[in-house]
């Protein structure tokens, strides 16, 4: 009696496809690398339209310049302020002003403080 022996290439579809297994090459992983950093790219481009300045320029606001005093604290600059409102956000307003990380000050710094 003799037996019948199939070769891989006309196994049954299902029989290969247990078998197979996928492996990427070292040009495979450069390939989906690329195409996931151009994908990255072309999203950071398609986003990018809504974090553009406009051409209009505002008006400058008035400010005078002061020197920072021993014992002057930004609260106490920014209630000797003009205009009624919350002395929190004059404070605000003046570490906006000034760039300021804190409210933090030293002595002799120079501070814009707005006019009216």
């Amino acid at each position: 009696m003799s037996t019948l022996s199939i070769s891989p290439a006309f196994a049954p579809a299902r029989a290969r496809a247990r078998r197979s297994t996928v492996r990427l090459t070292r040009r495979g992983r450069i390939v989906v690398l690329a195409v996931f950093l151009l994908a990255a790219f072309a999203v950071m481009i398609a986003a990018g339209g809504w974090a553009t300045a406009t051409r209009d320029a505002g008006t400058p606001e008035q400010v005078r310049i002061i020197e920072v005093q021993p014992g002057d604290t930004l609260y106490d600059i920014a209630g000797k302020l003009p205009g009624s409102g919350d002395v929190r956000s004059k404070v605000h307003r003046l570490q906006q002003l000034n760039s300021l990380p804190s409210s933090g000050l030293q002595v002799g710094q120079k501070l814009a403080v707005p006019v009216g």
